[in-house]
């Protein structure tokens, strides 16, 4: 089988799939391994049984578009959560204290008294510390966690919100006040960092209403998504001084050379290690589907794993509420049923053809 690669993934991919023709090109590929690739014009052939996103986002694949086709369509959830974390920490000081601009103007200096100009002008770029300052960590999934433990561990006070929390989440990190709104979270912060993704409910969530609510001098990082913040209402506080710094994680025309703007080369997850995890995850994914028909970390299709002794493995994905009238485990998500039967005499595939079923698989 085929797995097309359509950006450049992590070799440690290539030892997981091993047995499968890893190619830069294919018309018939089993599954997709992507990063970046936008796959909106993609033309799907029949053969594709799942893509896997190296990554969390999934705004490059059209899913929904997918699951109607039977394709499931996987993400990495928590591989470079690590990395995330560890550039917003940096970028937290990197606006505390000034220190871009404390650095480019350093460069600037010329002539032999370049250490008397920096003790004559490093006024200019004095800045705070994050001691026993507030940081409002909106969205505390796998990195938002991760980020309020760091900033717990370097002795900030962490507040946060998230609908979606679960309690075995919330349980993690008990020192986080959690709020019920984004906005009372945001009052409450010096700083406030941004780990959700961007719906109808969270796009341009941090606008001139929100920045109004918040501290005057505030610090806003995102390093989540750019349709999260409404750019021309943080220009405007900056102008003001109602936001200190925005550090952006996507550069854009609209953020380059603005003072107060730091914007960061989409570098989130760009680590090595972060890169290697994703890999492995993704292609751990795509294997467990095509040669087992589990489903782990899908984005558009239910999830559903099951372990087997059984000869004889057939998988369905149908419209929710299909009857399909055979015994297997099911699980339902997202408008859609995925069935696995698991039997010791084969199955009579040709009998699965109820109205609403969608892809009908033979594993085995």
């Amino acid at each position: 089988m085929d797995i097309l690669k359509l950006n450049a993934i992590s070799p440690l991919a290539d030892k997981i799939l091993e047995g499968y023709n890893l190619t830069d090109e294919s018309a018939s590929p089993a599954g997709i391994l992507v990063r970046s690739a936008n796959m909106a014009e993609y033309a799907v052939p029949s053969s594709l049984l799942a893509v896997a996103r190296a990554g969390a986002g999934v705004n490059n694949i059209p899913h929904a578009d997918y699951a109607k086709q039977g394709i499931v369509v996987f993400n990495t959830p928590g591989a470079n959560a690590n990395a995330v974390k560890e550039m917003v920490i940096c970028e937290l000081m990197l606006a505390a204290r000034n220190l871009v601009e404390g650095i480019v103007w350093a460069r600037s200096l010329k002539g032999d008294d370049v250490a008397k100009q920096v003790e004559k002008g490093k006024k200019q770029f004095v800045g705070h510390e994050i001691l026993g300052k507030t940081l409002c960590v909106l969205g505390l999934g796998a990195i938002g966690r991760k980020v309020a433990v760091a900033a717990n561990a370097l002795g900030m006070e962490v507040v946060g919100y998230d609908p979606y929390l679960s309690q075995a989440a919330k349980a993690e990190i008990p020192f986080v006040t959690v709020f019920d709104n984004a906005d009372a979270a945001c009052a409450a912060a010096d700083f406030v960092t941004l780990h959700m993704p961007a719906t109808d409910e969270t796009r341009g969530m941090i606008n001139a209403a929100s920045l109004a609510a918040m501290k005057d001098g505030v610090v806003i990082i995102n390093a989540a998504r750019g349709e999260l913040v409404v750019v021309d209402d943080v220009k405007a506080a900056l102008a003001s001084g109602k936001v200190h710094k925005y550090v952006a994680d996507f550069p854009t025309a609209e953020v380059n050379d603005c003072d107060g703007i730091i914007a960061v080369p989409h570098l989130g997850a760009s680590t090595e290690e972060a890169e290697d995890n994703c890999a492995v995850m993704a292609a751990n994914e795509l294997k467990d589907y095509i040669e087992n028909g589990n489903v782990v970390n899908s984005v558009n299709l239910p999830n559903l794993k099951v372990e087997t002794k059984c000869a004889h493995r057939v998988t369905v994905i149908a419209k929710e509420g299909t009857v399909l009238g055979v015994e297997g485990v099911s699980a339902t998500a997202k408008g859609y049923t995925y069935t696995i039967i698991d039997s010791d005499a084969p199955v009579d595939v040709a009998a699965l053809n109820a109205d609403g079923i969608i892809r009908v698989r033979e594993i085995r």
